[in-house]
C-alpha cells in the first residue's frame, strides 16, 4: 500500500483518537495541575452604638469572580496535588516510614491512607480476577468444543448470559442473593449457625463476593475468544498426539495451550484494563465502606456540590500510568512474538 493512500486510509482513524483520547488525556493532566483558586477575604469593620465596632472577615465576592475569570484553570500547583494526602501522601509515608518499625506495621498504616487503600483493593482485584478469568473461560470452552453439536448452541447461549446482562444490573442481583434474606445469604447463615452473620458486615466476604462477581462477568468473554480459537485448532496436530499416547491434559497443555497463546495475550490485555477500572460492582454491592477502587475513587471527587475536578483528574492520571505499567509486559511479549514471527 502507498504511503498516500495509507495517509488516507488512516485519516478519520487518526482523527478520532486525537479528538477522543489525546485531547481528554492532555485536558486531564492540564486540569491536575491546577487547583481552585481559593476566595479572597477581607476584614471589614462593623460599628454599632451599643456594642461598639468590630472586625469580621468576609469574603469579597467581586475580587473572587474576577480572579476566577482572570484564571479560569486555577492557580498553578505543579504535582502538589499528586504529592498531598488525598493520594500519594509523601509527607505521611515519609512520616510513617521513620516512626513504625516493622514492614507490617508501615503496610497497616498505609492502608488507612485514602489512596492506597483503594489502590490495594483495585491491584487484588487485578490480579486475582484476571488469571481466574482466563483459566475459567479457557475451561468452559474447552467443555463446550467437547459437547455434541445438538448441546453446543444450548450451552454457548447460557454460558453468554453473565456477558449480556448489564454489569450494574448483574451486580445488584448478586448483592440481593447475598442479604441475608437471599438464596446465598440465608445459606451462609444456616452454615455458619449464627442469625447475626452478614457478608455485608465483613471486609474480606464483601471482597471475595466482589471477585467472585467480577470473574463471573468477565468469563463469558474469554470462553467466545478462546472457543473462537479452538475452531482453528488444526486437527492433524490432535491426531498426532493421541497417536504418541497423550492424554487429554498433554494434548491441552503442549498442543491447545500454544496454539490460543496470542489469544490468552490478547484477552489479559482487555481483562487488565477492565479489572484496574472496577467500578459498578462497588456500586451495586454498596461496598464502598468495606472496598474503594480508583475508578470509584474518581467518582467520588466529582460528586456531591463540591466537585474536586483537580484531584479526580490526579487520580485519573494517576490510574492511566497504572494501567500502563501493567500492560507493558504484555506489550513486551506481544512485541517480540510478533518480531520473532517475521
Amino acid at each position: 500500500m502507498r504511503h498516500k493512500t495509507f495517509l488516507w486510509f488512516f485519516l478519520p482513524t487518526g482523527l478520532a483518537m486525537l479528538l477522543f483520547i489525546a485531547l481528554p488525556i492532555v485536558s486531564v493532566v492540564t486540569q491536575s495541575i491546577f487547583a481552585p483558586h481559593q476566595a479572597v477575604l477581607i476584614e471589614v469593620e462593623n460599628c454599632t452604638p451599643l456594642v461598639g465596632c468590630t472586625t469580621e472577615t468576609t469574603i469579597d465576592q467581586e475580587a473572587t469572580a474576577q480572579l476566577r475569570a482572570e484564571k479560569p484553570l486555577g492557580r498553578f500547583v505543579g504535582l502538589g496535588i499528586y504529592f498531598d494526602r488525598g493520594h500519594l501522601a509523601v509527607t505521611e509515608m515519609k512520616e510513617l516510614w521513620t516512626t513504625t518499625d516493622s514492614i507490617g506495621a508501615f503496610l497497616s498504616e498505609m492502608g488507612n491512607l485514602p489512596f492506597y487503600r483503594a489502590m490495594a483493593f483495585t491491584l487484588t482485584f487485578v490480579a486475582v480476577v484476571t488469571p481466574l478469568t482466563i483459566v475459567l473461560g479457557l475451561i468452559i470452552a474447552l467443555a463446550i468444543n467437547s459437547l455434541h453439536r445438538h448441546l453446543k448452541g444450548l450451552m454457548i447461549f447460557f454460558s453468554l448470559l453473565p456477558m449480556i446482562v448489564t454489569p450494574l444490573i448483574g451486580s445488584l442481583i448478586l448483592f440481593w442473593m447475598v442479604d441475608s434474606r437471599g438464596v446465598i445469604g440465608s445459606a451462609l447463615v444456616a452454615l455458619a449457625g449464627d442469625p447475626d452473620f452478614s457478608l455485608k458486615a465483613s471486609t474480606g466476604l464483601m471482597w471475595v463476593a466482589l471477585m467472585v462477581y467480577g470473574v463471573w462477568h468477565a468469563a463469558p468473554f474469554a470462553f467466545v475468544v478462546f472457543y473462537a480459537g479452538l475452531q482453528t485448532l488444526p486437527g492433524d496436530q490432535l491426531e498426532a498426539a493421541q497417536i504418541d499416547g497423550a492424554t487429554r491434559w498433554q494434548q491441552v497443555k503442549y498442543v491447545v495451550v500454544p496454539h490460543l497463546m496470542p489469544l490468552v495475550t490478547f484477552v489479559a490485555l482487555i481483562q487488565l484494563m477492565d479489572n484496574f477500572k472496577v467500578f459498578e460492582p462497588i456500586v451495586g454491592f454498596n461496598a464502598a465502606a468495606h472496598a474503594q477502587s480508583l475508578s470509584s475513587f474518581i467518582y467520588n471527587d466529582l460528586g456531591g456540590e463540591t466537585r474536586q475536578l483537580s484531584s479526580a483528574s490526579a487520580t485519573s492520571v494517576i490510574t492511566i500510568i497504572g494501567v500502563a505499567i501493567l500492560l507493558s509486559p504484555v506489550l513486551v511479549r506481544t512485541w517480540r512474538d510478533f518480531k520473532g514471527a517475521r
